[in-house]
């Protein structure tokens, strides 16, 4: 059958990304205390496209991704140096958003229950591996100011940490995820009794912090992992009595 893609462009412009994306895919990704937690990634593939060459071999994207095995340093260099090897590329990415559970006792309580948090990893590949893990942390805030000013109480709310770190040997999603908490004023959980409850809102009160904080305590934290090379991060605090959100937003290098 006559191989369409592979006909002559003469347009002479070469393309950065061609591929596939919105796949659905189901993933293993490590779990510190479980070895193992299976899931399903929304994944995006692509390569870099010469200016000679017409078009891409799409199916070949989705070949590819059936050996795709535990999500690991190894094993995603493995499918990108495959990407390049099928479809003739220089430079292959890989791009998978998947929601990641961590089980949590209850502060008090102790009883347990999972929270979810959204993953996400790209990975690039050209001479050399590029790889990024980035994690969403959903943890509770407690205003400083409003502390300060106020007779009684203080406004919290939800705050989202947003990490995205490059390392160079493997670390945990758990281990980000407990850097979000520590750096908070108190963590957030999926299930919570009475005395959990009491527990959260004054543990919370006694440790107040702003945006601004909870960015410089995670880069803090950040900065003291050897294994972190690169690290970007963004706090949004989702605002119980303005009109608006907050966020901050520190980067390596600060």
């Amino acid at each position: 059958m006559k191989d369409v893609q592979k006909e002559k462009d003469l347009r002479n412009i070469p393309l950065k990304n061609v591929g596939i994306e919105d796949l659905k895919w189901p993933i293993v990704v490590s779990d510190k205390k479980n070895g193992n937690q299976h899931t399903i990634a929304d994944i995006s593939v692509s390569v870099d496209l010469p200016h000679h060459t017409r078009g891409t071999h799409m199916s070949r994207f989705v070949e590819c991704l059936q050996g795709l095995d535990v999500i690991n340093y190894k094993n995603l260099e493995i499918i990108l140096d495959e990407l390049k090897e099928k479809l003739e590329a220089e430079t292959s990415n890989l791009n998978m958003k998947f929601t990641y559970f961590i089980n949590k006792k209850a502060p008090v309580s102790e009883i347990e229950a999972p929270i979810s948090m959204e993953c996400s990893i790209k990975a690039k590949k050209s001479e050399n591996l590029d790889l990024k893990l980035k994690v969403k942390v959903p943890v509770h805030t407690l205003c400083p100011c409003s502390k300060e000013i106020s007779e009684n109480g203080a406004h919290n709310q939800r705050a989202i940490i947003t990490m995205e770190v490059d390392a160079n040997k493997k670390i945990w999603i758990e281990d980000l995820v407990y850097i979000a908490e520590k750096s908070s004023s108190v963590p957030i959980y999926s299930l919570l009794k009475r005395v959990d409850e009491k527990w959260v809102t004054e543990k919370a009160y006694e440790n107040p912090r702003f945006v601004e904080d909870v960015a410089r305590e995670v880069a803090v934290r950040l900065e003291k992992n050897d294994m972190i090379n690169w690290y970007k991060v963004q706090v949004k605090s989702i605002e119980s009595i303005h009109n608006h959100n907050a966020f901050a937003t520190v980067e390596k290098g600060w």
